[in-house]
């Protein structure tokens, strides 16, 4: 897909606050600091667009982006980070799940995961809700960039092997410094629609 208009449409908290238009919607889900940002804006091709932050846990909101008036990727909050208070995990627990178990147009999610460590328990416990609730899910290995081509074979292997991966589900190498994986990326979400 070639992107010619996106920008953030509303930060959202609860299902009245979701964009009504009736477009399919792809959610953005991984661990604080794995890259989410980086990828949206690299997808976007927007800079900017998606707030990079130094301090992980920065996303509370449920954040929807508009593309070329066709879709809207959804970033969601961060999972796994330490600062941030139990019952605050616990609301954005409830806030994700909603979304993701009530929301019509959402038509897959894009699983990030940083290829260059296993997936976390967390990363895990993610996929699993995802199989659980039959939502389609495309994994993201990002920071592709930073492992050298003769061990990634092997990175990949443990992600689909930790992950459980079913064999449905794609899995997509991607660099937001190169840019690798982003035709493989437009393809499956379009692929989607």
């Amino acid at each position: 897909m070639k992107v010619t208009s996106s920008e953030i449409v509303i930060s959202a908290v609860k299902p009245d606050q979701y964009p009504v238009e009736p477009i399919p919607e792809f959610a953005l889900a991984g661990r604080s600091n794995v890259g989410k940002s980086s990828f949206i804006n690299k997808m976007l091709n927007r800079k900017g667009l998606a707030r990079i932050s130094s301090k992980p846990g920065k996303t509370q909101t449920l954040n929807f982006y508009i593309v070329n008036e066709v879709l809207h990727f959804v970033d969601v909050p961060g999972y796994g980070y330490a600062k941030v208070s139990k019952k605050e995990r616990e609301a954005w627990g409830k806030m994700l799940e909603t979304y993701l178990t009530t929301r019509e147009q959402l038509k897959a999610v894009l699983l990030i995961v940083d290829l260059r460590h296993p997936p976390t328990a967390d990363d895990i416990m993610m996929y699993d809700f995802l199989k659980h609730y039959e939502i389609p899910c495309i994994v993201i290995a990002t920071k592709a960039d930073k492992i050298s081509k003769t061990k990634r074979a092997q990175h990949l292997k443990i992600t689909k092997e930790k992950l459980e991966l079913h064999p449905h589900d794609t899995i997509i190498q991607f660099s937001s410094e190169t840019g690798e994986g982003k035709d493989k990326a437009w393809a499956t979400i379009e692929s989607y629609m």
